[in-house]
């Protein structure tokens, strides 16, 4: 009798932990897949549609914009619960996590933005020192197409990624992650799947890139966390995003590309006075940026 007491204790132990376990996993599926469904509802039509019917119809005037931002406001209003399904407004509007903020707090979240990105191109500097970096395909327009055309399509590409990758990764699959099991979890889970977006930049390199997407993951996100809302993370977003694609249609560099000739691997030169500048700014922007997110999570509250 006893012994089949303790055998059915310690099933219910063994049943609690497997269910706990699938509970946390379920959380994760979950977000993940909430978080894609919402980056490809808002993406594809412009990637897969709009955008290249634009290339060949009518190249000289860039008629896809206007269709697109009108979807883009209608998407934005329904996964923020604007509109659609009022039993659903609210949770979409929470996992949206499109939170209106005070005029200071913007301006402290914009500069701690920027000084993450300042991080960033610290990490790529010390990146470049330690493996090959890979080249990124070229932006090549349609014979004819008109420069300024080019650059409208450049920016409003930069406003869909911009807005449908906050709304998905930082918005609806950060959130709930971060919520159950901390901010760490969440950057590392949605930075790895935001690096894994990107493979086609780079197919031959997406896990020697991964260092450098989940950092990018780290700023967005840490920000998000800050300022509980993905808006200053937007906003930085899609002015990134201009700047690198106008950079690399004008001169066939992607961001992580800081020169035009490749700097000497440290397998080859050894540590050198460069390389300890790169790594002490890397060292020094992190942590700056770190205590800027802390100071800007207080402040808000």
């Amino acid at each position: 009798m006893h012994s089949d007491r303790f055998a059915l204790e310690i099933w219910g132990r063994s049943s609690f932990r497997i269910c706990g376990r699938a509970g946390q996993l379920t959380t994760i599926v979950c977000a993940v897949l909430a978080g894609i469904g919402v980056l490809l509802a808002g993406n594809l039509p412009w990637v897969a549609l709009l955008a290249p019917l634009n290339l060949r119809l009518l190249p000289v005037v860039p008629w896809a914009i206007a269709p697109m931002a009108i979807y883009l406001v209608l998407y934005w209003r329904y996964i923020g619960g604007r509109i659609g399904s009022p039993g659903t407004a609210e949770m979409r509007r929470a996992r949206l996590r499109a939170n209106p903020l005070a005029p200071d707090v913007w301006i402290m979240a914009i500069f701690t933005g920027l000084v993450g990105f300042g991080a960033l191109l610290a990490l790529v500097a010390v990146m470049a020192r330690l493996v090959m970096l890979p080249e990124s395909a070229p932006i090549a327009a349609p014979a004819g197409m008109p420069r300024l055309t080019v650059f409208l399509l450049l920016v409003m590409s930069s406003i869909v990624a911009g807005v449908t990758e906050e709304a998905g990764f930082r918005g609806y699959m950060q959130g709930r992650i971060e919520q159950r099991y901390g901010l760490p979890t969440a950057i590392l889970v949605n930075g790895a799947l935001f690096g894994l977006l990107h493979f086609p930049n780079h197919p031959g390199a997406v896990i020697s890139m991964l260092p450098y997407y989940i950092s990018v993951a780290a700023v967005y996100g840490g920000l998000t966390w800050a300022s509980n809302s993905i808006l200053p993370a937007l906003v930085l977003h899609v002015a990134g995003d201009i700047w690198s694609l106008t950079r690399l249609w004008a001169t066939g560099r992607p961001e992580w590309q800081l020169s035009t000739t490749a700097p000497q691997l440290l397998s080859e030169t050894g540590a050198d006075a460069s390389f300890f500048v790169a790594t002490a700014a890397l060292i020094v922007l992190v942590a700056a940026t770190c205590r800027l997110c802390w100071s800007l999570r207080h402040s808000r509250h």
